[in-house]
């Protein structure tokens, strides 16, 4: 009884050691897979922005980092479908930012609710 309980235990050890080998080449390859697309992101932008574009862009990145993202998500998209003539000058990227920033512009709105104080409140002078 004692070897079969020895041979359990060395089972679901074995069961564990596998689990965990398996989830780390699953996250080695998720890891594998996200630096392909930073490096495929990073490649176009390369094409379609100029040296000081590029500065910008990235200045843009350490402050706004979402901004920055839909900037570039933007380039790659007019880049994938064709509708960059060229490289985009720092001039042309103020440009786009301006129009990403009227499109995800929140509108803030205040609203004050005045409340009536009741009659006889009005009537007395303080």
């Amino acid at each position: 009884m004692a070897d079969e309980e020895l041979e359990a235990i060395r089972r679901q050890r074995m069961a564990e050691l596998q689990a965990k080998h398996g989830n780390s080449s699953s996250d080695q390859g998720q890891q594998e897979a996200k630096q392909r697309e930073t490096d495929m992101r990073n490649t176009i932008l390369a094409q379609v922005l100029d040296q000081s574009a590029r500065a910008r862009l990235s200045n843009l990145a350490l402050v706004k980092p979402d901004k920055a993202k839909a900037v570039e998500n933007y380039l790659i998209q007019m880049a994938q479908f064709g509708q960059l003539g060229g490289k985009i000058s720092e001039s042309g990227l103020i440009d786009i930012l301006e129009k990403v920033s009227q499109q995800t512009e929140k509108k803030t709105t205040v609203k004050f609710n005045r409340r009536r104080v009741m009659d006889s409140d009005e009537d007395d002078d303080y």
